[in-house]
């Protein structure tokens, strides 16, 4: 009896870490100005999502800098234009910008930030998009992210 709560203790134990990995994703910049991922699925289900930004490059900040924004697909373009001219100080992010949904500092190589974001601020049938504000690395690093069931 002991030994069957101890199994069922274990297996619960590892079953929790494995639902949080539900709601957290970790993508990767790189100094190629590139994401490990161009698509993020977040679940209905999750209350927070969290994104683990990690570069693995070797550049400093200041001339490789990377970081993860989060809007509607349609403010993408004209989000991402606007938040280059913000400079590093701001992380090229304008905090009081509502087309902002969530998005990290700016880091450089063999740094890790993150960010976490209710999922009630997304959408069923919203088209989102991910970029980095860094100025000129938009048209490369992007990618979609979706609500799913």
């Amino acid at each position: 009896m002991i030994r069957k709560l101890a199994v069922a203790a274990v297996l619960t134990a590892l079953a929790v870490p494995a639902f949080a990995d539900d709601c957290a994703v970790t993508i990767e910049g790189t100094d190629q100005m590139t994401y490990n991922l161009s698509e993020i699925d977040v679940k209905k289900s999750c209350e927070k999502f969290t994104v683990n930004l990690k570069h693995v490059g070797k550049l400093p900040v200041g001339s490789m800098g990377h970081n993860w924004v989060l809007t509607k697909t349609e403010d993408y373009q004209a989000t991402a234009q606007e938040s280059a001219a913000l400079g590093l100080e701001k992380n090229y992010v304008d905090d009081a910008d509502e087309r902002v949904l969530a998005h990290t500092k700016v880091i450089g190589g063999g740094e890790e930030t993150s960010v976490t974001f209710d999922v009630s601020k997304l959408k069923e049938g919203q088209s989102y998009s991910y970029f980095c504000s860094f100025p000129g690395h938009y048209a490369l690093m992007n990618g979609s992210l979706k609500l799913v069931d």
